[in-house]
């Protein structure tokens, strides 16, 4: 192991061994195919789309002004379901929506007994990761961390009505993953014309 351990010079600078083992092979870039512009595109249109409907459309529902911040969680969650198959792509939603649901679920029980406090939003996540770890679903304690982390956030910048973020911020990632599938579904019928996609 000794010729991989690099040594420095007076003036503290890495010397390394030029041992071509010890240096990784470059990759050569693979060209872009018109299938990877389609993706680009459906994901485009579905963040577009998730954005404007959460922005917009659903203000006159929730008797606010535009929520630019349910467009922006919208567009994430778009963004979020976007694989590599159609599978893979509706399988990816469904974890989304339920790490959104258990987030929602702990962040609403929260919020409508305490106020937000940092300790409590600390409290909740460690809760969220427990209950994905027994439900058999670790692959999603990231996202189910995140989404209480943004819920609990919004929530201490509008204490007025606190309790009414986490069933935004589910019904944004509702039409951000509803979107998007339908974005991928239309996309590989109409334009690509795979079944397999």
């Amino acid at each position: 192991m000794s010729e991989y351990r690099s040594e420095t010079t007076r003036l503290g600078e890495i010397q390394v061994s030029a041992d071509v083992k010890a240096v990784p092979k470059t990759k050569k870039q693979p060209k872009l195919s018109p299938d990877d512009i389609i993706h680009a595109l459906e994901m485009a249109m579905a963040s577009a789309i998730s954005y404007g409907i959460s922005t917009y459309g659903l203000a006159p529902f929730v008797d606010r002004d535009p929520d630019f911040r349910g467009g922006m969680w919208a567009a994430v969650a778009a963004m979020l379901v976007f694989r590599d198959t159609r599978a893979s792509s509706v399988s990816r939603g469904l974890s989304l929506l339920i790490a959104t649901c258990v987030s929602f679920a702990l962040c609403l029980l929260y919020l409508l007994l305490f106020p937000f406090q940092p300790l409590g939003m600390a409290a909740v996540i460690g809760i969220g990761t427990v209950v994905m770890m027994l439900l058999g679903r670790r692959a999603d304690i990231v996202p189910t961390g995140i989404t209480t982390t943004v819920v609990m956030v919004v929530a201490a910048t509008s204490p007025h009505d606190a309790w009414q973020q986490p069933l935004l911020r589910l019904v944004h990632t509702i039409v951000g993953v509803a979107v998007s599938i339908a974005c991928i579904w239309i996309g590989s019928f109409l334009l690509v014309g795979k079944q397999d996609r």
